[in-house]
């Protein structure tokens, strides 16, 4: 049973410190203060960004923005054109994957660090669906390297490795098309770039850095580009397996080891994006809608490690997910990466089913809790 979501913190306000008090509760004047021997007063200590604070990526801007989960957005910091998935590691460093470059922004100060460019051509910087640039990314967990899918218009992705401590790409693997999403196996041993555009996993060895292409394709590849029934975000599961979820309908359980592909059956009937799991087990994913009109609506499937599936309905198209440190609480991202997006996030209690909108910065994609 997973504990009830935390009352969300709001943002740390700055302290500010002040000289002794008259005898009438009035602050000494500074001159006084200093005759007296005491600190004038100091200005007030820049804010630090709370635990528990949102971070999205606003992939209709050139923003990340901040939000507390309650109240909404409190600071926005530049990164470039249109970012897309964004990653934050232990040290509180973000690393967001944009148009023109992984950006680098320290949360506690939310405050750039700069931009990685990178290696690969990927054509002018655009916005929109089908960009160049930057879209899954992950980072080993060590924290030495952020690997990024970076997708090249009308061409096969590469990932991108880049060293965390001297900020600069050392290596590219080529992957699929449109890398979608990237994840790391738990013993930081392989890297998956998942190919929306030519139904694959990449499966990458960190060591050797070779490819291996894993096809995840439970409806067939019929269609090639013109086809919905692609995959979208994965998950990497404690086992090693990688879960890919279709349609609302069937999840494809990757094994990468062998390549096998076995398919378990899902019930919300929607077309899905985004993925994530809870700390015990539970698969969260994002349907975004119906694609052809039959469909069912936008939804949050809640799947626990057994199988067994709650569909919890959506106001609107939404995208990509993140859960609370306690699991109990999902926040759903509106900046569907298709037609219908919208400037906010859904907060979704996971035990009672309860939903709430929050705005939150400018067709939010990419989403992580601080």
């Amino acid at each position: 049973m997973r504990a009830p979501a935390h009352a969300a913190l709001g943002a740390v306000a700055g302290v500010l410190l002040t000289a002794g008090c008259t005898t009438t509760g009035t602050a000494e004047p500074a001159a006084t203060a200093q005759r007296s021997g005491t600190a004038a007063p100091s200005a007030p200590a820049p804010a630090r960004t709370a635990q528990g604070t949102l971070l999205v990526a606003d992939f209709g801007s050139d923003t990340v923005t901040f939000i507390d989960p309650v109240r909404g957005p409190l600071d926005s910091v530049e990164v470039g054109t249109a970012p897309y998935g964004l990653v934050v590691g232990a040290d509180g460093r973000a690393w967001v994957a944009t148009a023109e470059g992984v950006a680098v922004v320290d949360t506690a100060s939310r405050e750039s660090l700069g931009r990685i460019p990178y290696a690969t051509r990927t054509g002018p910087v655009t916005t929109g669906e089908y960009r160049g640039g930057g879209m899954g990314i992950a980072l080993a967990p060590d924290g030495t390297r952020v690997y990024v899918g970076v997708n090249v218009p009308g061409a096969k992705g590469t990932l991108e490795v880049i060293d965390t401590a001297t900020r600069t790409v050392t290596d590219t693997v080529p992957v699929g098309r449109r890398p979608f999403d990237v994840d790391v196996a738990r013993d930081g041993s392989e890297v998956y770039a998942t190919g929306h555009d030519s139904y694959d996993v990449t499966a990458v060895r960190t060591g050797t850095l070779t490819p291996r292409r894993l096809e995840v394709a439970p409806y067939g590849t019929e269609g090639g580009l013109g086809s919905w029934l692609k995959p979208h975000y994965a998950v990497v599961r404690a086992d090693g397996k990688l879960l890919l979820p279709f349609e609302g309908e069937r999840l494809a359980v990757l094994d990468p080891r062998s390549g096998r592909v076995d398919v378990e059956r899902m019930t919300a009937d929607t077309h899905q994006h985004g993925a994530a799991l809870t700390p015990d087990g539970t698969l969260l994913v994002v349907g975004t809608g119906p694609i052809d009109g039959s469909d069912a609506g936008p939804s949050l499937t809640v799947r626990a490690p057994g199988g067994q599936e709650r569909v919890l309905p959506l106001d609107g198209p939404h995208e990509d997910v993140a859960v609370s440190e306690d699991g109990g609480t999902a926040y759903v991202g509106g900046g569907f990466t298709r037609e219908g997006f919208w400037d906010g996030i859904t907060v979704v209690d996971l035990d009672s089913g309860a939903t709430r909108r929050l705005p939150a910065g400018v067709r939010p994609l990419g989403i992580a809790v601080l």
